[in-house]
């Protein structure tokens, strides 16, 4: 008999037992789906922090490099200073500018924009020494999700939308309308006759447009007779060389029209050199200080100016917009492209653009 009730005892303790498994084992899923639940909390969790995170960083600091051509030409040097005075005005901007070495030296600029590149900048601004050298620098910036607007000197759009980047757009100045308004003056104040024509350096876009834009108009005007068309590479002392020897193979020669300031004083001081200050005109592009002074004092007869500050300041407004916007490039769009006005100064209103 206690055997009997031994065994049943045991026997529904035995019950028991698998009853109490099964319903261990039938919360199971019950503790999975509440381990589930907070894992998602905490991934949203996550999102709205991320969220909290990018929105702080669109709405702080922009850190804004400016990559443009050499210190050494005033018409970029001045740029350069207007950038700064802006930039001391601005709230939660800050920028850095560059200059290129020298106007040949292509290949340190590309490095330069490179080096920016591997900063922390959240956009950048370029002006290059050609169309090409900054391609390079371009599609990486891109690749990098840093937008990039070109300043005034244009860099192959084209190109950097083969290699998979875009830029945000340009400010710039249209140079054919500019070397027209050379041009022009020239043309008015002449007549007719022999003229010359001092390009930039040789397969600059700035230069070849100005260029265009001056051989065109010439052409077009009975009497005007374009006699050369040279390279004075942007340099002073080039330009002398360049204009001494026009002026020996054409003595007749009535005017120049130069496609920057730097080369039209040069340019002038071989008139001076040659004794021709009468006899032949000087116009120059850029209406830097020393030219508007050139032109205050009688020598230099004019030049085109434009608004570098005013460029300057545009593009360095377009990249800030821009990064705080999350800007990326997209290959397949058009750049948007801006012209700021030119103005040819004169003897007769050079005192209102003095300083």
């Amino acid at each position: 008999m206690k055997k009997k009730l031994l065994a049943t005892v045991l026997a529904v303790a035995m019950v028991m037992g698998l009853v109490a498994c099964g319903s261990d084992s039938a919360d199971a899923p019950a503790t999975t789906e509440d381990t589930k639940t907070e894992d998602t909390k905490t991934e949203d969790t996550k999102t709205e922090d991320k969220k909290t995170e990018d929105t702080a960083s669109a709405d702080g600091e922009v850190k804004l490099a400016v990559l443009l051509k050499p210190e050494s030409n005033e018409y970029w040097s001045s740029m350069k200073a207007g950038i700064e005075e802006w930039a001391q005005g601005q709230d939660g901007v800050s920028v850095d500018v560059y200059c290129a070495e020298s106007e040949d030296n292509i290949q340190g600029q590309l490095e330069q924009m490179e080096n920016i590149i591997s900063k922390d900048y959240n956009a950048i601004c370029a002006a290059p020494l050609s169309a090409s050298n900054l391609v390079e620098g371009v599609i990486k910036a891109c690749e990098a999700g840093i937008p990039v607007v070109n300043v005034d000197e244009a860099i192959d759009a084209e190109a950097v939308k083969e290699g998979g980047g875009n830029m945000v757009g340009i400010y710039t100045t249209d140079n054919v309308i500019v070397g027209q308004k050379g041009a022009e003056y020239i043309s008015e104040k002449i007549g007719s006759g022999q003229v010359a024509i001092i390009e930039g350096t040789a397969g600059n876009v700035t230069s070849n447009n100005r260029t265009k834009g001056a051989t065109d108009y010439f052409k077009g005007v009975d009497g005007i007779d374009v006699v050369a068309s040279q390279s004075g590479d942007w340099d002073r002392l080039t330009s002398i060389d360049v204009a001494t020897n026009i002026m020996q193979s054409n003595p007749e020669l009535k005017a120049f029209y130069c496609c920057n300031d730097t080369m039209a004083l040069g340019v002038y001081e071989a008139v001076v050199n040659a004794g021709k200050q009468d006899q032949v005109m000087v116009v120059g592009t850029d209406a830097v200080q020393n030219a508007k002074e050139s032109v205050k004092n009688g020598e230099m007869a004019a030049t085109v100016g434009q608004d570098n500050v005013g460029i300057g300041i545009a593009c360095c407004e377009l990249a800030v917009k821009a990064a705080k916007e999350g800007w990326k490039a997209d290959a397949s769009a058009e750049m948007p492209v801006n012209y700021i006005d030119s103005f040819l100064v004169t003897a007769d209103n050079v005192d209102e653009y003095l300083k």
